[in-house]
């Protein structure tokens, strides 16, 4: 018997659209991780990008759970001396709440160039809407 090894040409990818109503951050983002990664798949092979396509919508309406939105912060380095910016994460969720769930993902997935090419397939949007409609979306339930 021999083990099927997945490669970049025979990966057939679909195009899944997750509702991030209600649903937290940290449920949120393991799951569509998943997705983008592969593991969903029979066909998963680690060192291939062997993902999905993953839409996320309504992302102003993710929870955080506990005290998170005033306790916890989204720390970036602008690149100068002294350039640490930290935003608490009740301000970021206010404002822009795609890029909290868009680091949140980038967050569970690896940390090479592998990882850089699976972050490529999420689309997040902060309303309900999205212009992937010819692509087909299926939805993907997290719960």
């Amino acid at each position: 018997m021999k083990t099927y090894m997945a490669n970049a040409q025979t990966v057939e990818r679909k195009w899944y659209v997750v509702d991030a109503t209600d649903v937290p951050l940290g449920r949120l983002a393991s799951k569509v991780a998943s997705v983008l990664r592969g593991k969903n798949k029979p066909t998963f092979t680690p060192n291939v990008d062997t993902g999905d396509f993953v839409i996320v919508i309504n992302s102003d309406k993710t929870l955080l759970t506990g005290k998170k939105l005033e306790d916890k912060y989204y720390r970036y380095h602008t690149g100068y001396i002294g350039g640490l910016k930290e935003v608490s994460y009740g301000k970021l969720m206010a404002e822009r709440s795609d890029l909290a769930v868009y680091e949140a993902v980038r967050g569970m997935l690896p940390k090479n160039s592998l990882g850089r090419q699976m972050i490529k397939k999420l689309r997040v949007y902060k309303g309900a809407e999205h212009n992937h409609a010819a692509q087909k979306p299926e939805a993907l339930k997290i719960f």
